[in-house]
């Protein structure tokens, strides 16, 4: 018995050294690897969960938002709601989106309009669609939302402010922005306006990362190109939101240029306008320079003493849904091709936002 149980231990150890060699050769020749997830080795999109590499994506929404806050900058302590309550009220919306064949999801609230990372990385891991998060500043509305700082510091101390998102993670999260969010009104650009452009110039060149700059008309679309350049930064790095505010010839001069015309506000309601919008630039051959999203989301509002959340037009349309639904199915009705859906849906937002290793 004791001469049968030395035999058998002795074999145990002999496949257990057996079986750790052959673990370390599959480790040595890549055929499985000690680390969770690899990093991607190529470009990448920065998301809220990490890097991604750029291999088989799925459609994209490149400017959404999830929550905003439009109370003003530096008022309450932010968020004013109940995470638990946003999940409940968002999460559904995104597993649709991954279900429909959607990857990725640029959530385009700046800081100090309800930006809320927390939110965005557990709406992320539940749902599975990978979402974007950004750092810059708002100066729309009158400057409404813009902090006390922003009108003393100057273009430099802002862009460390923005860089140290970048390097470190946002509020102490870890999570790090995948792209500058820029807000400015009508007009050439003010001083404070130009100054925040100047700040994201300075990141974009230490950084990689695009320029996304909410614009109220072509006007001062043009002001933000002629920086640009005069900032020796490619055309290509500057996307400009909501184009469609300005005019067919402001949207062909700038794409021609090499700007990303993004069409955003997908409605069914204005669905005629974009269609018309998206066929004039085919017909001139820069499909290649067009972006489209919903622009949708969800409001915080004070309802007589309650925190709401409130779909953006008081729900006229279900959130998220009417390029997939509307516009696209009469796009292909008008004889766009798969090649041209893709173009617009897939491979237009990975080129305007993916960044260099």
């Amino acid at each position: 018995m004791r001469h049968f149980l030395l035999n058998e231990e002795k074999q145990m150890r002999v496949h257990i050294r057996l079986f750790k060699f052959l673990i370390l050769f599959l480790i040595l020749s890549g055929s499985i690897s000690l680390r969770a997830q690899e990093e991607p080795k190529g470009a990448f999109i920065m998301t809220v969960t990490g890097k991604v590499d750029l291999e088989n994506l799925g459609s994209i929404l490149p400017h959404e938002h999830v929550t905003t806050d439009f109370l003003g900058a530096e008022i309450a302590p932010q968020p004013r709601y109940s995470r638990d309550v946003a999940i409940t009220a968002i999460l559904p919306h995104l597993k649709n989106l991954k279900k429909i064949g959607y990857s990725l999801f640029f959530e385009c609230t700046p800081n100090y309009i309800g930006r809320d990372v927390k939110l965005l990385k557990a709406l992320s891991e539940l749902s599975g669609l990978k979402i974007v998060t950004n750092t810059g500043y708002y100066a729309a509305v009158n400057k409404k939302f813009l902090p006390k700082h922003a009108y003393t510091e100057s273009s430099e101390t802002l862009a460390e402010r923005w860089e140290k998102e970048w390097q470190e993670g946002i509020e102490g999260t870890g999570i790090r922005p995948g792209f500058i969010k820029l807000g400015v009104g009508k007009g050439p650009l003010d001083a404070i306006e130009e100054k925040l452009l100047n700040a994201a110039i300075l990141l974009h060149k230490k950084s990689g990362l695009q320029m996304a700059m909410h614009t109220g008309d072509g006007e001062a679309a043009l002001s933000e190109y002629q920086i640009i350049m005069k900032a020796g930064v490619d055309a290509e790095n500057m996307i400009w939101v909501h184009a469609q505010n300005g005019k067919d010839e402001e949207r062909l001069a700038l794409a021609k240029k090499g700007v990303w015309i993004s069409l955003d506000g997908v409605s069914s309601e204005k669905i005629d306008s974009y269609i018309n919008m998206i066929r004039i630039l085919k017909e001139n051959q820069l499909l290649s320079r067009l972006l489209i999203s919903h622009d949708n989301g969800w409001s915080v509002e004070d309802e007589n003493g309650t925190i709401n959340l409130i779909p953006f037009d008081r729900g006229k349309n279900v959130p998220y849904q009417t390029i997939h639904e509307v516009l696209l199915p009469r796009l292909q009705k008008l004889g766009f091709t798969k090649v041209e859906i893709d173009l617009i849906t897939t491979e237009n937002p990975i080129k305007a936002y993916s960044l260099k290793p």
